[in-house]
């Protein structure tokens, strides 16, 4: 097997709803993320970097398979599944991802020690999948920042300590253990921050007060209606202290994962191994806070959405003397370039196939910005949601009743203005729908099509398609009043 100095080490850090307007190297003046800072001064910043859907579970399947929700089956973050601490089938385990391949399996072939240290939520919590070595994870998928359900040894425990620290304590023992490894490691780090509960309870009070009390939060949106088609507003927000509330702890969650990605830089530098490791951030979805009236992702409203903010998420990556630095990529990128681009990077290869959408980016991280797709675009989908990206146009497709949606962004970046129906954009509007219509028909696995399932955000409850075990795969607790 190879050597630890022959191939680059890996730590991948994910984190759990932050938009890519949520860091201080993005513009944002207010919140505090000088070790994202770091990593971008350090490396690339990828300005217009997409999830393959907004949110968690099918984004996090997506980013370790390649494959699309309507791929892979995962169409809702799992409400199932994960835990038998879950009330939904008596908390049946199931294991979504059985037989797809996940690039950490890649990794893991060609001599990787792999390790996870927090979220999976990818189902059957206990059981270690996908070549981890290493397995200190969450339970569930969320839940509180005290007390959090976390497994050990397969067993479900409560963390005691802010489980943003633990998941950073588990990791640094990983690491600690590779000192005596000749092999390479890979470790991902999946923090659950900035995921809600955002209340002061949840968070430790001395930062927490300190944006409650003195920050204006003018770095986000204030006073905007929803969108008129909205019917349901997953976190509905409609007086000042509730703002503040929310948004008091979401900056402070991102600020205290960010001084834990400073421990993990930190740690690495003292153990003279950052030059020989390859650092990735990025989030699984991103976030509304204030943006379009919304609080929330994908799921904020019903029917579901594809604003950019949720779209949109953080990616930075950095290797000195290896990656340049201090540089912003405005390339069309997306998490299903992800594992082509991985495997590419550390001299693997075998991530791009014909039924794969995800093409390697490699090329960008060595500063060549030159586009690899032709006509640059990128493909989203929740359920029965698709959504169709160009440089300058946006087409959401909602199956079967709409409403869809038309934004010229180069115009109007902020989505205000719905083209839909406009005579002097229904040429567009009909090529974008065709576009869309081929790319879906080309990758679906029509076993696994998220336009056949009844996918609300209310969360997914087992697989679905002919794997699935009863007749109800989503629930549709949170919008039932508002189904026919």
């Amino acid at each position: 097997m190879p050597s630890k100095d022959s191939r680059p080490n890996i730590l991948f850090i994910l984190t759990d709803d932050q938009g890519p307007w949520a860091m201080g190297c993005a513009g944002n003046d207010e919140i505090q993320t000088p070790n994202l800072d770091r990593l971008a001064a350090t490396g690339i910043r990828f300005d217009q970097y997409f999830c393959t859907s907004p949110v968690c579970s099918p984004a996090r399947a997506s980013l370790l398979t390649g494959r699309i929700p309507s791929q892979h089956g995962i169409h809702d973050w799992l409400a199932s599944g994960n835990s038998p601490l879950e009330p939904h089938k008596d908390g049946r385990l199931v294991e979504y991802l059985r037989g797809q391949r996940g690039y950490t399996e890649d990794l893991a072939e060609a001599g990787y020690v792999c390790g996870l240290s927090g979220k999976w939520h990818l189902g059957n919590s206990p059981q270690p999948q996908k070549g981890f070595a290493f397995w200190e994870v969450h339970a569930q998928g969320g839940g509180p920042y005290y007390n959090a359900p976390m497994i050990r040894n397969g067993q479900v425990y409560r963390e005691p300590r802010y489980v943003t620290d633990a998941i950073t304590e588990n990791a640094l023992e990983f690491l600690q253990q590779q000192l005596i490894s000749d092999q390479p490691f890979y470790l991902s780090v999946h923090y659950t921050a900035p995921h809600l509960p955002w209340g002061p309870e949840h968070h430790p009070k001395d930062l927490y007060d300190i944006y409650f009390n003195d920050c204006a939060f003018d770095s986000v949106p204030d006073g905007l209606s929803a969108p008129s088609w909205v019917r349901y507003r997953n976190l509905p927000v409609d007086d000042v202290k509730t703002r503040r509330t929310y948004l008091s702890g979401y900056y402070t969650a991102v600020e205290l994962m960010d001084a834990n990605v400073g421990r993990l830089i930190n740690w690495l530098e003292a153990n003279g191994l950052r030059e020989n490791t390859l650092i990735v951030f990025t989030s699984d979805n991103g976030m509304c806070m204030g943006h379009h009236g919304l609080y929330g992702k994908g799921n904020a409203t019903f029917p579901l959405c594809m604003f950019e903010e949720s779209v949109k998420v953080p990616f930075l990556v950095s290797q000195p003397g290896n990656i340049p630095q201090g540089l912003v990529c405005s390339n069309m990128v997306s998490h299903y370039d992800f594992r082509p681009t991985l495997l590419d990077y550390v001299g693997i290869g075998g991530g791009t196939s014909a039924d794969l959408p995800g093409i390697s980016f490699i090329d960008a991280l060595s500063g060549d910005f030159s586009p690899k797709r032709e006509g640059v675009v990128v493909f989203e989908e929740y359920g029965p949601v698709h959504m169709f990206r160009t440089q300058h146009w946006k087409y959401v497709h909602r199956y079967p009743y709409g409403p869809h949606e038309l934004y010229n962004l180069a115009d109007d970046p902020g989505e205000t203005r719905n083209l839909i129906g406009d005579a002097g954009t229904r040429e567009i509007e009909r090529e974008m729908r065709q576009q869309l219509s081929l790319w879906f028909c080309q990758y679906v696995d029509p076993r696994r099509d998220g336009t056949r399932e009844a996918v609300t955000g209310s969360g997914q409850l087992g697989p679905c398609g002919p794997d699935a075990d009863s007749y109800e795969s989503f629930s549709q607790d949170r919008v039932r009043s508002l189904l026919p």
